[in-house]
């Protein structure tokens, strides 16, 4: 075993249907009769070539997906694999592009589904869930806004963020203000996936036109001194994932990657998964690489999840709860 497989972690940046082991997905096209011809490597891994390839086989994998049912026992399944590798609290981004179609009657009962099997997981493994929603960005903006609004309409305790995933590559952050500002309106707390595939341009539009206190992934923000500076200023929160990075080849080795350069330089940054068996990773996976490529040792991961704790959307009592399990750890 690892030595940080039971270390503590708090994960902000995983996709619900990226966390699917592969056999969940197979069982259930099995049980449905649904071919998946495609989506999966000859070792039972999923298979992809690139950025653009990941997204159809994504899309594909996750057709399966058809019932609330099914995605309370991805919740569970999602949650038990992450509860396996020490996080104690993960929030995931969830789509009603993906759960109901964005009718507003059908998420509620996906949504349902999905806290049902967080609370079960919660009381199995002590692992706290929240929900961040989701619009699809190469869905484009108009979806944008019926996703905004199944988002205010079910925000509270659990669905407590509101972001943008997909393609980073279609349409400009702006086109999505009016979904953020409705989300914003509702009292959710905003993230949104910029500095990946667009250069630093991509975060600075994020942060100026959808006004969010997270950016997703946000690496290539190193390419920039005054951005890099202006996030260590204005103390944004990079939810970075460096196994995904190199997994669909932003960068050609784990020593390459920014993220060691960008905390030196006073931005905060914390570490997920995104999409792990996707990218063949864990949380413990990226702590052990971290660890090798940087030197990275126990206080650095606990100063990284320090900064989790305080960037999470969860609300005071939760925060202190988790602050507590980090502190308590050996």
């Amino acid at each position: 075993m690892s030595e940080w497989q039971e270390f503590p972690k708090i994960e902000l940046h995983l996709h619900i249907e990226g966390g699917a082991p592969p056999e969940f997905i197979r069982q259930l096209a099995s049980e449905k009769g649904v071919s998946l011809e495609g989506v999966f490597a000859e070792d039972g891994a999923y298979a992809f070539r690139d950025f653009g390839h990941f997204l159809q086989v994504y899309e594909a994998a996750t057709s399966v997906l058809r019932t609330p049912e099914d995605y309370l026992r991805l919740t569970r399944a999602v949650l038990a694999e992450s509860a396996g590798h020490g996080v104690i609290y993960t929030e995931m981004f969830l789509s009603p592009d993906f759960c109901g179609g964005r009718d507003l009657a059908a998420w509620r009962e996906y949504l349902a589904a999905i806290g049902e099997g967080a609370a079960q997981a919660e009381r199995e493994h002590g692992i706290i869930m929240r929900g961040i929603v989701t619009p699809i960005r190469h869905f484009g903006p108009d979806k944008a806004k019926e996703t905004a609004l199944c988002a205010a309409e079910t925000a509270g305790d659990f669905i407590t963020g509101f972001g943008i995933g997909g393609d980073e590559r279609a349409g400009k952050p702006r086109d999505f203000a009016w979904a953020f500002d409705c989300a914003r309106e509702a009292g959710l707390r905003l993230t949104a996936h910029a500095g990946e595939w667009e250069g630093p341009d991509s975060v600075r539009a994020a942060l100026d036109d959808l006004r969010v206190e997270r950016i997703g992934h946000g690496v290539r923000a190193i390419e920039d001194p005054g951005l890099v500076e202006r996030l260590a200023r204005d103390g944004v929160v990079l939810e970075v994932c460096p196994g995904s990075n190199v997994a669909l080849g932003l960068y050609p080795r784990l020593e390459d990657h920014p993220i060691a350069r960008l905390r030196e330089a006073g931005v905060k940054v914390t570490v997920s998964t995104d999409d792990p068996p996707f990218f063949r990773t864990t949380m413990t996976q990226e702590y052990d690489d971290l660890a090798r490529a940087f030197g990275w040792g126990a206080e650095d991961f606990a100063e990284i999840n320090r900064v989790a704790a305080q960037a999470a959307f969860c609300d005071e009592a939760i925060r202190d709860a988790i602050v507590k399990r980090l502190e308590a750890a050996p």
